[in-house]
């Protein structure tokens, strides 16, 4: 889950154009059989710094808030759209962010948003400019139904795609076969990943060498639940508008959106998993929805080197959710007094810009490739 930014709806008639530009991903050649270091199966290293906020912005509402509203340098889309076949046929796009004088065997970094983003979110685009600056190929995946490829998809996107995710990391083993991969999810990306990462076990990729989990609603009805019961009714109105207004665009792409009989419009997102998301998806309700995409059921089985950040404070996502599930030997939680749902925006003096967020990713993927794989270019 993460709220669209202003900067990114007005960004929205860049889509057509990005659409247009992508390519298929056919044609591309087959996994390579190449030798990629082995990857540790101990928890991540990396220790983060504190996180002090901004002296305007000490609750986790002011955070959340800022973190999708306020504005970010502006930074022209440079990234080839590649069109990704997903296994039930249906189709999105992954943006890939090559680096000048990037060759195959330097790193490179998946990144999936949330709930109404897309590769446009500020977030994605704020740190995948801040990787190709550092020589780091960044790919950016448009869940299912967003971004470029809101009206390629027949089936909805939803919380549980960690079909859409193994895809990506397939593809990007293709178009990039001596090289290592980590793996970023932001919010309802992050739950995608940690439900892809638990499902693979022991079978996961040897190039995925680490991944981070951001902000994750790992059960998804005890978010729904707090939803309804405790956070503003701010934040169920912009889900919403976001997710009525895919409805309307979506009607002549998904059939079965077409045929839907609803009471009344959703007045709330378990409403609207129940009476949309559910029966389009093939669940029975959002209780089974739920219980079958939630990452929090199978978090125990992830052996990829994982590092789950969140904040206490945050407003949508409940921090106890994250402290009771069963982790594995390979993951690691670490929980910031402040933040929000995905804002992190920081006092300033600590780091070239206020998006303490970003910095950490950056500091992250290259203290996990310090066993003997070549690290990012120093910070600049």
């Amino acid at each position: 889950m993460s709220m669209e930014s202003r900067e990114a709806k007005s960004t929205r008639g860049d889509l057509g154009r990005v659409a247009a530009e992508c390519r298929t991903a056919e044609g591309q050649p087959e996994k390579a059989t190449v030798n990629v270091p082995s990857r540790s199966s101990a928890p991540p290293a990396y220790e983060f710094p504190e996180f002090v906020p901004h002296p305007l912005l000490r609750s986790g509402h002011a955070q959340t808030f800022a973190g999708a509203y306020v504005p970010h340098r502006r930074v022209a889309y440079r990234a080839q759209c590649h069109t990704l076949h997903l296994p039930d046929g249906d189709r999105t796009a992954l943006h890939d962010d090559l680096p000048e004088g990037w060759s195959d065997g330097q790193p490179c970094v998946l990144l999936l948003h949330g709930l109404g983003g897309s590769h446009l979110s500020p977030y994605m685009v704020r740190v995948s400019d801040k990787l190709r600056r550092r020589g780091v190929r960044a790919f950016r995946l448009d869940l299912r139904g967003h971004g470029a490829a809101w009206d390629w998809a027949q089936y909805p996107g939803h919380a549980g795609r960690s079909e859409d995710a193994r895809a990506a990391i397939e593809l990007i083993q293709r178009l990039a076969p001596r090289s290592t991969l980590s793996a970023v999810g932001i919010s309802l990306g992050g739950n995608i990943l940690l439900k892809l990462l638990g499902e693979w076990g022991g079978d996961a990729p040897a190039h995925l060498i680490q991944a981070l989990i951001v902000s994750p609603p790992a059960d998804l009805a005890h978010c729904s639940r707090n939803m309804l019961n405790e956070v503003s009714p701010l934040y169920t109105r912009a889900f919403l508008r976001s997710l009525r207004r895919q409805m309307r665009l979506r009607k002549h792409i998904m059939p079965g959106l077409a045929q839907l009989k609803l009471p009344r419009d959703p007045e709330n997102l378990w409403e609207f998993d129940d009476w949309v998301t559910a029966p389009l998806s093939g669940f029975k309700n959002a209780v089974e929805y739920y219980e079958h995409c939630s990452s929090c059921h199978v978090a125990h089985q992830v052996q990829v080197p994982t590092t789950m950040l969140a904040a206490a404070d945050d407003p949508i996502i409940p921090v106890g959710i994250l402290e009771t599930i069963t982790l594995s030997n390979s993951t690691r939680l670490h929980i910031t007094e402040h933040g929000g749902h995905i804002g992190f925006i920081g006092e300033s003096g600590r780091d070239p810009d206020r998006r303490w967020l970003d910095w950490r990713i950056l500091e992250w993927l290259d203290a996990g490739m310090r066993t003997g794989i070549s690290t990012i270019d120093p910070v600049r």
